[in-house]
């Protein structure tokens, strides 16, 4: 089988822009990120929906593990080789529903040909837009709710100040927590603790932050298992990708329905 008989053409049926999303960072963050995806686009049929092909590599080497140990597997030769397996098939832009993998991913965006979303800049942007909105002329405040990895390498810490914000951590008692929760229950397929994911968004609004982000696609999964769209304090950084990819695509994304309303 050659190269041209697994791309997905327009002849074939597929309609551009064809989005591919790197998935498997956890895999049911790729599945959320599809959901959450469909949900935003604006479409009365299957066939008002975008083309997307999601390439879930769970095995793919834990990021976290890397940003905090050099000796642990590195996960960026795994990164490009599925993200040109995408490019490959025809994705004609890539989604990467994964906070972690950004460092690993500035490399990688350099050898594909086909534009790669940043997670961590799209989700930071929003996160300083609303807390400067709340911040009545001072320095906007964002918390950050991120895997341990995330944190150690100020990932989006780094992002917010960029932006003029005022980045807020955790403290090492709460990022134990974090942790908890994403490695002990929503990587691990159990249902995730709500009380203790909302104490920690108070604990982060308590230290002065306008908003928090949560700023692993592992804490996404429990946003959208709890519909905690309402809570005007969270920026998540699953459903801002979703938002921007749409932009990217060419749509404007719509408010998901929240069922009970």
């Amino acid at each position: 089988m050659s190269d041209n008989d697994i791309r997905v053409t327009a002849e074939q049926g597929w309609s551009a822009p064809v989005v591919g999303i790197l998935g498997g960072l956890g895999p049911l963050a790729g599945a959320t990120f599809l959901r959450v995806l469909t949900l935003l686009t604006p479409a009365e049929s299957d066939q008002e929906q975008l083309d997307a092909v999601l390439l879930s590599h769970s095995t793919t080497p834990d990021r976290t593990a890397r940003l905090t140990d050099p000796a642990a597997p590195d996960p960026a030769p795994v990164l490009l080789a599925d993200a040109l397996r995408l490019q490959g098939i025809g994705a004609e832009l890539i989604a990467v529903p994964c906070n972690s993998a950004h460092p690993f991913l500035r490399a990688v965006a350099g050898q594909v040909a086909v534009p790669m979303i940043d997670i961590v800049e799209t989700t930071a942007t929003v996160a300083v837009e609303q807390a400067a909105a709340r911040a009545e002329g001072r320095t906007p405040r964002v918390g950050i709710l991120a895997t341990t990895g995330t944190r150690a390498a100020g990932i989006y810490a780094d992002a917010v100040r960029a932006l003029g914000g005022e980045p807020v951590d955790t403290s090492d008692d709460e990022q134990r927590e974090v942790m908890r929760i994403i490695y002990d229950q929503v990587k691990a397929g159990l249902p995730t603790d709500l009380g203790a994911l909302l104490a920690l968004v108070d604990a982060m609004v308590a230290k002065g932050s306008d908003v928090v982000v949560l700023g692993c696609t592992e804490l996404s999964v429990a946003y959208d298992e709890h519909n905690l769209a309402r809570d005007p304090r969270l920026v998540d950084s699953v459903d801002s990708l979703a938002r921007e990819t749409l932009r990217r695509a060419g749509r404007t994304p719509k408010n998901p329905v929240v069922p009970g309303e």
